[in-house]
């Protein structure tokens, strides 16, 4: 990997952070460049290869157990749903309509215009997506990026009617679940800045990067988002 000069924004992600250091890939494990604090920039127009320095969080997948609070998200959604977790998943119309309404509608209409959802999804990352369905009408989609050893909750998008009862930690949840199944040591959970990044916190055991290695102090991790 190399370090490459901050790239021009062309999308709200929220990711310009005055520490921010960017590198481009050159070939490298991903798992190694997540064990490194870098997470995959997508906030560049045809800019594919390149990874930001972050705050992210993982949790350590051997050692996870539900929490009190993920059992009770558990209990709301476990069996509603039929999903179909693919590594071949071809978009078509309806995803991106109903992908990009989602982020229009819950960050903004700059944050995930179908431009950027195009480019992530043809740069190579993409490497499961999981759809989950009530009857015949879809519910959510989930992207993830996998290496060995380790998996990233890298996108969701779902139907905002459930929002207010917590179906995205739910996700978030029954994807750590999956991937403790299929043998997965780390999975990440992208960043942690701001109050609402906070439910990322919610998993067990969880470290977080905190610009020199990764950190098991949580208290701290919710005191620095909190002043972000």
């Amino acid at each position: 990997m190399k370090t490459i000069a901050a790239p021009k924004q062309d999308f709200s992600t929220y990711i310009a952070r005055p520490d921010t250091e960017f590198i481009e890939r050159e070939g490298e494990p991903l798992g190694e460049l997540y064990a490194l604090g870098y997470l995959p920039h997508s906030g560049t127009k045809n800019l594919n290869n390149v990874f930001y320095s972050a705050r992210s969080a993982r949790v350590l997948l051997p050692k996870f157990e539900p929490t009190s609070e993920n059992r009770r998200i558990a209990k709301k959604f476990d069996g509603q749903f039929t999903k179909e977790h693919t590594g071949d998943f071809v978009p078509d119309e309806a995803f991106y309509n109903f992908c990009t309404t989602y982020f229009a509608n819950k960050h903004g209409p700059q944050a995930m215009p179908r431009e950027r959802l195009e480019q992530v999804m043809r740069c190579g990352l993409v490497s499961n997506v999981t759809v989950y369905r009530s009857a015949d009408t879809v519910v959510a989609y989930v992207l993830e990026v996998e290496g060995s050893a380790m998996s990233h909750y890298w996108f969701s998008f779902y139907d905002l009617a459930y929002a207010r009862q917590s179906l995205g930690l739910w996700l978030m949840l029954d994807q750590i679940r999956d991937a403790k199944e299929r043998g997965i040591e780390h999975y990440y959970l992208g960043t942690v800045y701001g109050e609402k990044a906070l439910y990322k916190t919610n998993f067990e055991p969880l470290e977080w990067w905190d610009g020199n290695g990764w950190n098991i102090d949580v208290a701290t991790l919710k005191t620095l988002s909190r002043k972000d």
